[in-house]
């Protein structure tokens, strides 16, 4: 396989990632400002454009649903916009046509045309509707990496796929956690259930905590769950996972392995070995930042693996 084969297809699978988690964001804030007692409101807002690192893009702009949604969405100034994000990805997926089955190739280009000449993303019913088209052609995208052949194609797009989720859950996590504490409360103190409820909606694990904790929503046993969870695909754990897998596959079929199967391997055996009290007794913020900064080295380190140049 050629190298620049290989990163548009691991671009392709970070870049509609992306645009996915992005979607159920706005979409998971757009419903607590409309349904919650009590609104969300600039923080929450304010605490969206950072767990998706678009807050200094954003400016000194006063933050709330139109601003936000258009920015995240449509915005021209923004380079991880959902629009720009799904032009990207359908930009490679033009170079690596013939790697891609039909319907892979249409989800993608669906995506893109729906939103290629939108203005603005209209009031809250339009926005819901727009981000719930955009997560149906994530979903029309990912159904269709699963018909896929099992090759090395299928492999690199499940390994940015990985990469982004580790990057994007535990943003999310570091973002959300501290900011929805209420002043002078402890972390695992009270917290407003409806915020906590939207966390796990926006990574689609709101039946995935019942099942696993039969209890009321508590912070620290969400933060186990996506963290340390390997049940939960967008766990950190879960991601790993994925990562040690496409790696390992990749490595098999084309005999290359190296410091990117190293580091992804290592953070499976500490992410196995450590419990959620652990986490919190080191400081969950940095923790969450080492993985973090962890996260930039491994993307990096299977660039340079396999000669993405």
């Amino acid at each position: 396989m050629l190298s620049r084969t290989a990163a548009a297809l691991y671009w392709i699978g970070r870049y509609m990632e992306r645009a996915e988690f992005t979607a159920r964001l706005l979409e998971a804030t757009l419903r607590l400002d409309a349904l919650s007692a009590r609104p969300a409101g600039q923080g929450a807002w304010e605490s969206a454009l950072r767990v998706v690192a678009a807050d200094g893009g954003f400016g000194a702009r006063a933050a709330g649903p139109d601003t936000v949604t258009a920015y995240l969405t449509l915005g021209q100034d923004n380079p991880n916009a959902i629009r720009a994000c799904l032009h990207a990805a359908r930009s490679n997926a033009k170079s690596v046509r013939t790697a891609l089955t039909r319907d892979a190739w249409e989800a993608i280009n669906r995506a893109w045309l729906a939103l290629r000449d939108l203005s603005d993303t209209g009031g809250y019913e339009e926005t819901l509707r727009l981000t719930e088209m955009i997560r149906a052609e994530a979903r029309g995208f990912e159904g269709a990496l699963h018909r896929m052949l099992r090759n090395e194609n299928y492999a690199f797009i499940g390994l940015g796929a990985a990469i982004e989720r580790a990057d994007n859950t535990a943003r999310l996590i570091d973002v959300k956690y501290h900011i929805l504490l209420p002043e002078g409360e402890p972390v695992g103190g009270v917290v407003d259930r409806d915020q906590w409820t939207t966390i796990l909606h926006t990574v689609s694990a709101v039946t995935a905590y019942r099942w696993l904790y039969q209890d009321a929503l508590k912070p620290w046993l969400v933060a186990d769950m996506l963290i340390l969870r390997p049940e939960m695909p967008r766990s950190l754990a879960g991601a790993t996972e994925e990562v040690v897998g496409h790696l390992g596959f990749i490595g098999r079929r084309l005999g290359r392995q190296g410091e990117a199967d190293r580091m992804a391997r290592r953070r499976q055996a500490v992410l196995g070995e450590t419990g959620i009290d652990q986490v919190f007794k080191a400081g969950l913020h940095e923790y969450l930042g080492a993985i973090l900064v962890e996260n930039v080295a491994l993307d990096r380190a299977i660039a340079a693996q396999f000669r993405f140049g």
